[in-house]
């Protein structure tokens, strides 16, 4: 793999502690494959919660020295960072698509993505303001001020390894928190080298630890338990979400959870089929449709349903299965061969249950963990692709009559993550927009995520929000002081 990289000292397989990269205590190490050809990267150091507790008790040391810095320090060295995170996109996107998977357009596409958001937050920490209020009694003021939250928790998954470390590094540390972060056992090469470039732009040591494990359980039983712990973040699926989450109610930590999602893609019928089709894909089939805002279910008016099926094959017909590293490929392998099978098993439920394939349906055969882009029609709401998350390359097609029963399908779910509809009727784009329970959607517009925005869900998608100027609000404490006896 080294030789693949113009810089191979960016390929770090140790944990890296309180600024230095060290073995696990036990000398335990875990494999990372290429979920492309299930070869061996590299043998990575297994942590447990010793190493865990040890890096959060020095981040509590390091944190309180950063917080103490003055934003505009703290903005000089994240914006370090950020240059040398670009500076070194194309090592950055090999290390991450022969760890993840996926195409690497995509893989240059999320480190950009990724720096944007250190890049945003390292102007955002400046701008961290308090309040005045008035008071009953003319001798006395009050201020609010906001104060960094303290050291904080972070697990992230394996299907953006590197924004979703920077999303919620960024803010943390612009604001004067510190962090220790969990990469998915999958994917930590990319979270490893970007330490890497951290420690290169000067970030304190014990600031940003990077704890790798085989075995989650020690490591998030430390994170959530630890009372030096302020803050838990998590990004993931919503069964662990919920168990984190009541793990870190005994010591009241604050949390923020994005979890999975149920999207809908709402085609009416007076919408552009020709956008519709093309959206619905980039959204479906980005990433091998392993994104928590990938479209989940696809619902069609009745009137055009043929139609945009039609459509939306031709889009699918253009697509290239493969290794990732083949510029040519578009689309890359699902993580694991046991997602592909749980894959499988939802496409099987769908077709045992009357569901036809109208594209794809191939599983394995470019390898054993490649899926064709498929397509099933006439998908009703008693299958598995309809309540369940995919998390794979299948698009369901359901019908609906009235703008009514498309609002009602869309909300009959337990997730609120992102939604998506296709409609030239700026009344209908209202209404529906406001009628569905998520907390984004992309009308006519399926690009949805950036820096710039507020990214989180509602119901059982989680709580909080990441990017924006609102991205630093779950890192801040709020202290109101009174200062009295201010009279003559």
């Amino acid at each position: 793999m080294k030789d693949l990289l113009k810089d191979p000292t960016l390929l770090r397989t140790q944990a890296y502690i309180n600024g230095e990269w060290v073995d696990a205590d036990s000398g335990e190490t875990f494999p990372v494959r290429n979920p492309a050809t299930q070869e061996v990267l590299a043998e990575v150091a297994s942590v447990g919660g010793a190493e865990t507790r040890r890096a959060i008790e020095a981040a509590e040391v390091a944190q309180k020295a950063w917080a103490a810095r003055t934003a505009m320090e703290r903005s000089a060295i994240l914006r370090k960072w950020n240059d040398l995170i670009l500076e070194n996109v194309e090592d950055l996107a090999i290390i991450m698509t022969l760890e993840q998977g996926k195409v690497l357009a995509e893989s240059r596409g999320e480190i950009v993505y990724a720096a944007s958001f250190i890049e945003w937050f390292a102007e955002e920490g400046k701008r961290v303001y308090g309040d005045v209020f008035p008071l009953p009694q003319s001798t006395s003021r009050g201020v609010a001020i906001r104060q960094p939250v303290g050291v904080v928790a972070a697990v992230t998954p394996w299907n953006f390894p590197s924004a979703m470390l920077t999303r919620k590094c960024g803010p943390a540390l612009a604001v004067g928190c510190a962090m220790v972060a969990k990469p998915a056992h999958e994917t930590p090469l990319s979270m490893l080298a970007l330490a890497e470039l951290a420690d290169r732009a000067g970030l304190p040591a014990g600031l940003l630890s990077i704890v790798p494990g085989a075995h989650a359980k020690p490591i998030g039983d430390e994170m959530c338990s630890n009372p030096i712990v302020r803050k838990f973040t998590f990004t993931g699926s919503t069964r662990i979400g919920k168990m984190l989450a009541a793990q870190c109610t005994e010591t009241m930590k604050r949390t923020s959870m994005e979890l999975g999602g149920n999207a809908p893609v709402i085609v009416f019928d007076d919408a552009d089929l020709d956008k519709a089709a093309v959206g619905a894909a980039a959204s479906k089939y980005r990433n091998s449709g392993q994104t928590c805002i990938c479209a989940n279910r696809i619902l069609v008016q009745e009137g055009v349903y043929d139609e945009f099926v039609e459509k939306l094959k031709g889009v699918v017909g253009t697509f290239k299965i493969g290794d990732g590293m083949d510029e040519s490929s578009t689309h890359g392998p699902v993580i694991t061969r046991k997602a592909l099978e749980d894959i499988k098993e939802m496409v099987d439920d769908a077709v045992a249950h009357g569901a036809e394939i109208a594209a794809g349906g191939d599983f394995g055969a470019e390898g054993e963990q490649f899926i064709q882009p498929t397509i099933l029609c006439n998908v009703t709401d008693d299958m598995r692709v309809f309540k369940e998350e995919i998390f794979g390359p299948v698009a369901p097609i359901f019908k609906f009559k009235t703008e009514e029963e498309a609002i009602a399908m869309a909300n009959d779910t337990e997730f609120g993550l992102a939604a998506y509809l296709f409609t030239r009727d700026q009344g209908r784009s209202w209404r529906v927009s406001e009628g569905i329970e998520y907390g984004m959607v992309g009308v006519n517009e399926v690009l949805i995520s950036s820096t710039f925005i507020p990214f989180g869900g509602i119901k059982e998608s989680g709580q909080g929000r990441e990017g924006s100027s609102y991205g630093v609000d779950d890192y801040l404490e709020m202290k109101y002081i009174c200062f009295g006896d201010l009279g003559a």
